[in-house]
């Protein structure tokens, strides 16, 4: 199961994902906002908890840049959220990074783009190996503070 969610400013596009991810066989659960004003940590914040409660496995957030969802999301131990922006970057952020929220701007992606880099972080597998020495890195500096 993969979470998404959005703020106001990514109804259409959450709304675009969510049909571009199910015709490709994906099972989405919809966070919300369906288009009433709120306030984007929230959405990450239930999100987040989506996947650390382990009944998802991964998720997409959304926001007018995509910064503030990156930014609250982060925040939360465990989480390893990702901006992405172009299909490299969303590629590597999970063959190197083994990130588990992509998050994106409805402002600054056209909805064509956004469904392609979402099929590109939802199939594209973490590679381990020398990476996965990093991600525990990141995961005991994680611990300590």
């Amino acid at each position: 199961m993969i979470a998404i969610g959005c703020d106001h400013a990514g109804v259409e596009m959450k709304k675009a994902i969510i049909e571009a991810l199910t015709e490709k066989g994906f099972e989405l659960k919809d966070l919300g906002t369906d288009g009433e004003p709120c306030d984007y940590p929230v959405i990450a914040e239930k999100l987040c908890n989506e996947i650390l409660s382990g009944s998802c496995e991964k998720g997409i957030l959304i926001c007018g840049t995509g910064i503030g969802m990156s930014i609250a999301a982060n925040k939360f131990k465990g989480i390893r959220a990702a901006l992405c922006s172009d299909s490299f970057s969303t590629k590597f952020t999970r063959l190197h990074n083994d990130a588990n929220v992509m998050c994106m701007g409805a402002r600054t992606l056209g909805p064509g783009l956004a469904c392609e880099l979402a099929e590109i972080f939802l199939t594209t597998e973490f590679e381990g190996g020398r990476h996965q020495r990093r991600v525990d890195l990141i995961t005991a500096i994680e611990n300590k503070n």
